[in-house]
């Protein structure tokens, strides 16, 4: 089971993602938690490249190829085996960002997006995704007053980048509804926490 976690910065998925996978260790589910872009050392290092501050330079197009590499390392050395080896692979981002950050905040195009990543991951997609919706405004108020995060070059966008991207991920949950799980991410951290632990547990547990 290959479930991702999406949502715009600020939503809080990074932080629950790694309290449900610690709820579901617990539960004694065969669970692999990694992130993109990264998740083994040479995604990692191109992660470094995308999100760097000094990098002011980085095209459009440039970034999207090296999110779409990342992602290809990612798959070859990570998530295909642990699926192979029947673990459930719970992952922070994956295609869907790309098309909401690249194709919508970039202006790059869905579909053009789409294509580089499909010719990258082989037609990879998650059997579940979900998506961590709260607005810009809230978002980008949370990562500004976290004092523990260091923004780096997408969290450091306009706002009109923040809003086109957040529309481009409405859009693509509304197109994709037989894979995506909404979660409002505007309620309480400990409650988002709860709420999606107890929806993925469910999942899981149905097909046990």
């Amino acid at each position: 089971m290959f479930i991702t976690f999406e949502g715009p910065d600020g939503s809080g998925k990074s932080t629950v993602i790694k309290s449900v996978y610690e709820k579901l260790l617990k539960d004694n589910f065969d669970v692999l938690l990694t992130r993109e872009p990264g998740g083994t050392p040479i995604a990692e290092k191109i992660r470094d490249i995308i999100l760097d501050n000094s990098n002011t330079a980085l095209d459009p197009r440039t970034e999207a190829l090296l999110y779409a590499a990342s992602r290809r390392q990612h798959l070859v050395e990570k998530i295909w085996p642990a699926l192979k080896e029947g673990k459930i692979v719970l992952c922070d981002r994956f295609i869907d960002s790309s098309l909401a950050y690249q194709g919508g905040g970039r202006n790059l195009g869905v579909e053009n997006v789409l294509n580089i990543n499909l010719f990258a991951t082989e037609n990879t997609y998650p059997d579940i995704s979900l998506f961590f919706d709260v607005s810009p405004e809230i978002g980008l108020s949370r990562v500004n007053s976290d004092k523990k995060r260091v923004a780096d070059r997408l969290d450091n966008e306009n706002e009109n980048f923040h809003d086109k991207v957040y529309e481009t991920f409405k859009k693509i949950v509304a197109n994709n509804k037989n894979r995506f799980i909404v979660i409002d991410a505007s309620k309480p951290l400990n409650e988002v926490i709860e709420n999606t632990y107890q929806i993925l547990k469910k999942k899981l547990n149905e097909l046990r």
